[in-house]
Parts: C-alpha cells; sequence; structure tokens
C-alpha cells in the first residue's frame, strides 16, 4: 500500500517541480529590486536575480525524467513501445489548455490595456506560440510582449516530439545489443545526437548584431539569447532527465538509505551550483556547447536526484510534503500567469516595480506578496476548472478501446 502510493508518486519530484517554480518566480520579482538601492531586511530576495533559468533547466530535466518511465518500463518487460496516442493526448491535455488562454488572454492584453501598437510582426509571433513552433527564430522565440515566461512552452513541445524519436531508436538497437545497463548507456547516443545537432546549430544560425541586446525588447532579447537557446540544447537537458529515468527504473526495488545519501549529495550540488550562480555575472552560464545554465553538470545534479530519491528510504517522502505537492500541483498555472500579473501590479497598482526600480523595503514585500497570492490564486482555478477536468476527460479516451491487437494496428505501430 504506502510503498506503491510513493513508488507512484515518484518521491522527490515534486519538490523539484516546487522548487523550480518557485525559482522562476523569485526571479522575476527579483528583477524589480533596485539596482543603487539596499533594501535592508528584504535583501535576501536579491539572491534569485541571477538563478531563474536554473528553474527552466529543472523544470527540462524533470519532464524528461517523467515522460520516459513508460518507455523505460515497456522496453525493460520486452513490450512494444506505449502508445503515441496516449502519449500525445496526455501531453495536449497537460499543456495546451492552460497555455493557449494565458497566452490569448496576454496577446488580448497587449493590445488593449498595455496599449502595444498592432503590427503583423504581433500576429506572426501569437500564431508561432500557437502551433507551438515559437522556439526556431528569434523574431518568435517570445510569442507576445509582457508574458516573457510563455518562451519556454514551444521548447518543451519539440522536447516533446523528439523524446519518443530518441526511444523509437533505442528500441531498434535494443534488439542488437540486449536489455539492462546497456539500454542506458546506449541512451547516451540519443543525448550525443542532441548535442550535435546543438553544434549544428550554434555554427549554422546568426541572428546578426543589428538590435541585438535587451535594450531592443524582446525580440532584442532573443537575438541576444540564440542561438545558444535553441530547441536542440532544451532536448539535451530533457534527455538528461530521461537518462535519470532510465536509473531509476533499474534501482526501483532497491529501497535503502544509501540512496537518501546519493539523493542528498545530489541536492547539495544542485544548491552549491546555484549559489555559484548569484555571483555570475548574467543569468546564461553557458557550458559545453554554449548549452545555458551550466550544461551538464547542473543537470546531471537535478536527474541523479530525481534518480535516487524514489529509492530513498526517509529524504524523498520529507521533500514531497503537502506544501511541495501543492506547488507543484498548480506550478504550471503559476509559470504561465505570474509574469502578466506582475506587469498589471505594475500598471494599476505599483509603478515602481519595474527593472531595477523598488527601493523601499515594506514596498517590495506587499507588493511582491500582492503577485504571489494572485498568481496562486488564478493558478488554482486554473488547475481546477481548466487544467483537471481536460486531464480527466483525456484519460477517458484513453479508455476508449484502441483497434484491435492485430500487429498492422496495435499501437507499436505506431
Amino acid at each position: 500500500g504506502t510503498t506503491r502510493m510513493t513508488r507512484s508518486r515518484l518521491a522527490g519530484a515534486d519538490f523539484i517541480r516546487a522548487a523550480a517554480c518557485m525559482i522562476v518566480l523569485g526571479h522575476h520579482l527579483s528583477q524589480r529590486m533596485s539596482w543603487d538601492h539596499d533594501l535592508g531586511w528584504m535583501e535576501w530576495m536579491r539572491v534569485f536575480t541571477q538563478i531563474g533559468g536554473f528553474g527552466v533547466a529543472m523544470f527540462f530535466v524533470l519532464s524528461g525524467y517523467l515522460l520516459a518511465q513508460p518507455f523505460w518500463s515497456a522496453l525493460d518487460a520486452d513490450r512494444p513501445t506505449p502508445s503515441l496516442r496516449t502519449y500525445a493526448l496526455r501531453r495536449a491535455a497537460r499543456i495546451l489548455p492552460g497555455f493557449w488562454l494565458a497566452l490569448t488572454v496576454t496577446f488580448i492584453l497587449t493590445l488593449t490595456v498595455f496599449r502595444v501598437q498592432f503590427t503583423p510582426e504581433l500576429v506572426l509571433r501569437y500564431l508561432s506560440g500557437v502551433f507551438l513552433v515559437a522556439d526556431w527564430h528569434w523574431v518568435t522565440f517570445f510569442p507576445v510582449e509582457v508574458n516573457g515566461p510563455l518562451w519556454s512552452i514551444s521548447f518543451e513541445v519539440t522536447s516533446y516530439v523528439l523524446l519518443p524519436l530518441g526511444f523509437a531508436a533505442l528500441f531498434l538497437l535494443v534488439r542488437h545489443a540486449g536489455r539492462g545497463w546497456r539500454t542506458r548507456l546506449l541512451w547516451l547516443l540519443v543525448i550525443g545526437a542532441a548535442l550535435l545537432a546543438q553544434f549544428a546549430f550554434m555554427r549554422l544560425v546568426h541572428p546578426g548584431s543589428a538590435r541585438r541586446g535587451w535594450d531592443y525588447g524582446l525580440i532584442g532579447g532573443a537575438k541576444f539569447w540564440m542561438p545558444n537557446f535553441n530547441p536542440f540544447g532544451f532536448f539535451a537537458m530533457f534527455a538528461i532527465g530521461a537518462l535519470g529515468a532510465g536509473v531509476q527504473a533499474r534501482i526501483a526495488t532497491m529501497r535503502h538509505a544509501v540512496w537518501d545519501i546519493v539523493g542528498l549529495a545530489a541536492l547539495r550540488a544542485v544548491v552549491w551550483m546555484l549559489a555559484l550562480q548569484t555571483l555570475a555575472k548574467g543569468t546564461e552560464s553557458y557550458g559545453l556547447l554554449g548549452i545555458p545554465h551550466a550544461f551538464p553538470w547542473f543537470q546531471l545534479a537535478v536527474g541523479l536526484a530525481l534518480a535516487t530519491l524514489p529509492s530513498s528510504r526517509l529524504v524523498g517522502r520529507l521533500l514531497d510534503n503537502p506544501v511541495a505537492r501543492y506547488v507543484a500541483k498548480i506550478s504550471f498555472g503559476v509559470y504561465v500567469w505570474h509574469y502578466v500579473v506582475l506587469e498589471l501590479v505594475r500598471l494599476w497598482i505599483a509603478p515602481d516595480i519595474d527593472h531595477g526600480q523598488m527601493q523601499d523595503p515594506l514596498r517590495m514585500a506587499w507588493v511582491s506578496g500582492l503577485i504571489v497570492a494572485v498568481s496562486f490564486i488564478i493558478a488554482d482555478l486554473s488547475y481546477r476548472f481548466l487544467e483537471a477536468p481536460l486531464i480527466a476527460w483525456a484519460r477517458g479516451l484513453e479508455r476508449r478501446p484502441e483497434p484491435s491487437p492485430s500487429p498492422a494496428l496495435s499501437p507499436a505501430a505506431g
């Protein structure tokens, strides 16, 4: 009973998701603190100024870890690849409704409340977001104004597409190479292919120096981030998470205190790298092949924590406490709504919550508290009335019988 419940939850995953969510939220609030004034007892918030992108990296590793689980299970049990119909349905139900709503509401607010001048380019960016292809060019990189965090959704969807392709290759290779730990070593070829594509993208894509940089708005910022920020580098992070899932599948039955020690050591490495990042000059910390967020060391540390915590005796369960589970549950809504909430508060209530402007610690505290509270309320409502019902509806569709088990029509044929 209890062991199965903890196993099915994959202990530690909710904590990582909640931590990633709060890092991103804290990052965007800390950017609004005065660059020239000491905020006294609110100075601690400055710790978030440089580490926001590392929260995004944690999300990518976690997504790869969670989505790879059924593929490893099928591989180890010598079953066909999981149904791609089910995989696509689950991903679409989990991501698209909440994302499309946030994207569309932000687009309308951009033109009405924020009075951004209407241009064909704005429509192109919005449509690239709707069709989940914003990640391939710097013009569309940020699909809307005043909600920067939405950039990562198209990147994540590209990883959703690449993951089954990686496993399709692995299932073919396994016929010749055998199973067990060898399949985990073969997965390194998928990570290697992602790195090769990253190398090619870095060589071939050049945004140019004209109007490049954050002084030129979101498109200038996208030109500053690209080509380092591209779908292949982020898929490499995702694939490291998938490798973590492969390791967890091998040690799943080995419940032992040694995994508490390894999991804690991995988390300590994560915290240590975040602490180092607080001293960095920029938020990107480009690593191997120019991939951001201290790649691959930070991602490997997160992946190791995820791989080992479900097999821990105590640490995983302590980390996945009710608060962490709640924040994790509504984290997607917090992620896609908090920035537009922040901008509306700046516009209507506190004009000084602008980049580098806030000087009063008490004001910083209550304005930040207001933004966090409103973001959480919207996220909670989004989960209850939009995300959860649609996830349940998609699960209902899954239960409908698929065409007969004949080889030509089986899920493996997809």
